[in-house]
């Protein structure tokens, strides 16, 4: 009873140790995604040097849980610390995209593949917005090159084919982004063709004016 009393205690020693790093990183993550989803916000709104620095606050943040689980991996690759990743992920190429700037690496951010995998997707949500934002002030060519960037990058995530437990269900985030590819291109293509049309319509409104003036000074 005296062994079974001394493991008892060693093993309470590290799970009361498990524990508390668990608890800290969970509230860590909760920040992650709190900054990020701010930093999104701030991007939509054009406050890039807000966005730039509530990135590098949650990018401090995902360090620190880096280092807090370092030795407790188990709970690293729970999920609730890679949620956080993809949330910092996305706010990162949200933020590359609508800048028109080369999208960072999962490397260069320092989160898991399947964080970034997942992270890119979801930006692909988000630049549906932005394009939408954009193509209400008119600016239709710049909506073209986003989609363009948003269909590369949906065609990049389908070659991932692997199993929801090594990729964090990214099957399920690349069907969103096929649906959000198909409303945008959709949107835009209508949005187009109405400014084309419109387009005609003046030419030839300008057309009859001119004929008008024409016969008029004939006339005369």
């Amino acid at each position: 009873m005296e062994n079974l009393k001394k493991i008892a205690e060693d093993i309470r020693g590290e799970l009361d140790q498990k524990n508390s790093a668990r608890e800290r990183a969970l509230a860590v993550s909760r920040e992650v995604i709190r900054l990020s989803a701010n930093a999104i916000r701030a991007i939509h709104r054009g406050e890039f040097d807000e966005a730039r620095s509530l990135m590098d606050k949650a990018r401090g943040k995902v360090e620190e849980t880096r280092a807090l689980l370092k030795d407790q991996l188990d709970i690293y690759y729970a999920g609730y610390t890679q949620d956080a990743q993809k949330e910092y992920a996305e706010s990162e190429l949200t933020c590359a995209i609508v800048l028109n700037k080369p999208m960072p690496s999962h490397q260069e951010l320092r989160v898991e593949c399947a964080a970034y995998l997942n992270g890119l997707g979801e930006a692909i949500g988000e630049c549906r917005r932005h394009v939408l934002d954009i193509m209400r002030k008119g600016d239709l060519q710049r909506g073209e090159q986003i989609l363009q960037i948003m269909d590369d990058a949906y065609y990049m995530l389908v070659t991932f084919d692997y199993p929801d437990a090594v990729t964090s269900g990214l099957r399920r985030t690349t069907d969103m982004v096929r649906g959000v590819l198909e409303r945008t291109r959709g949107d835009l293509t209508i949005t187009i063709r109405e400014q084309e049309l419109e387009q005609s319509i003046d030419a030839a409104i300008g057309r009859l004016n001119s004929e008008s003036s024409a016969k008029a000074k004939g006339g005369d």
